[in-house]
């Protein structure tokens, strides 16, 4: 049985426009692209045998608190940031 929530460090590497965590020796990423003050989330990747342990909830998080704390809006293409952002209304105002 998968436990529930892992312990996530995610480090943001902007050379690559991306949020990064490694869990278990595999990569995990959120992907963006910064155009002036919109941060498009374009993509969620964390591998199937990880899936269920909040590695992307934590990821998207930490991309959003970069995003306030640099005054940018949020365009997310991303279907899970999507998501994300209905399940969490603190953070619908980021929304572009």
């Amino acid at each position: 049985m998968k436990p529930s929530h892992t312990h996530v460090n995610v480090v943001h590497r902007p050379e690559a426009q991306c949020f990064e965590a490694i869990v278990e020796g595999q990569r995990c990423v959120v992907e963006y692209h910064l155009r002036g003050q919109i941060v498009s989330m374009t993509h969620t990747v964390v591998p199937p045998a990880l899936e269920g342990r909040g590695i992307a909830a934590a990821m998207v998080n930490a991309a959003l608190v970069w995003a306030q704390g640099q005054g940018f809006k949020v365009d997310p293409l991303c279907s899970y940031v999507r998501s994300y952002l209905q399940r969490h209304p603190e953070w619908q105002a980021l929304q572009a």
